[in-house]
């Protein structure tokens, strides 16, 4: 064990070394000050400056289909992927494709606490889709900040990246063209009494203020290039 005066002497030698330190700078300025005063006095530029011609003409607005805006703040539902030919809808999804904030919040394992946080993360709306065909389930939601504050689409994916890694046996690769959107694939099903085995996969994405959650879920293990080739599909929408 330490003895208890080593702190205090450690912390001393370093005011020493502080002290010494400052009287240094205080001589280094003293000796620029010296030889800058023998210095001729150096001419200043003058504060007037040419002045920079203005551009003529007008600039075009961006189209619609250029802008993203225009897309990003019309109907939401819009952005989501479709539903595929031979597909069909399941209960969990919405009737109208909507989900207000408190249809958000309970799919998370505390909706008290995920209400709260999305409220401080400046919830805006919600839209989703869901098919399923066979064993084969599928869910994609966007979800659309208002960001007067923070990046609440960018800190979504980050808090779920998160919990997704802690996830053992799991297998996770980047999406093309995101610079935070990633897959996982978690190869050991979840199993309850009475039913069969669930797999799942998950992406996640942003793209400026909408986050994307995509899940699949089946009874038997799912391929990362069906997860990856989904999300690739719904970010090319955004």
């Amino acid at each position: 064990m330490e003895s208890p005066e080593r702190p205090g002497r450690r912390g001393r030698t370093a005011a020493l070394i502080a002290g010494t330190a400052g009287l240094g700078v205080v001589a280094g300025l003293c000796t620029g000050y010296v030889v800058q005063a023998g210095r001729p006095p150096t001419r200043l530029p003058s504060l007037s400056q040419p002045a920079v011609p203005q551009g003529k003409g007008t600039v075009e607005p961006l189209s619609a289909a250029d802008d993203r805006r225009v897309k990003t703040d019309g109907d939401l539902r819009k952005l989501l992927l479709k539903r595929p030919k031979g597909a069909r809808a399941t209960d969990f999804g919405s009737a109208d494709g909507w989900m207000d904030l408190a249809d958000y919040a309970s799919a998370f394992k505390n909706p008290t606490g995920a209400f709260k946080d999305e409220l401080k993360s400046e919830f805006r709306r919600a839209a989703q889709t869901t098919w399923q065909t066979g064993t084969y389930d599928v869910e994609i939601r966007l979800v659309q900040y208002h960001q007067v504050s923070a990046p609440g689409a960018a800190k979504h994916v980050e808090e779920q990246r998160y919990w997704a890694e802690r996830d053992p046996d799991t297998g996770s690769s980047p999406i093309p063209g995101t610079g935070d959107g990633m897959v996982f694939v978690h190869r050991t099903p979840k199993a309850e009494s009475g039913y069969l085995p669930v797999y799942s996969a998950e992406a996640l994405a942003s793209r400026g203020d909408i986050y994307m959650d995509i899940w699949i879920t089946d009874t038997k293990p799912i391929p990362e290039n069906e997860i990856m080739e989904l999300a690739k599909r719904q970010v090319a929408q955004l």
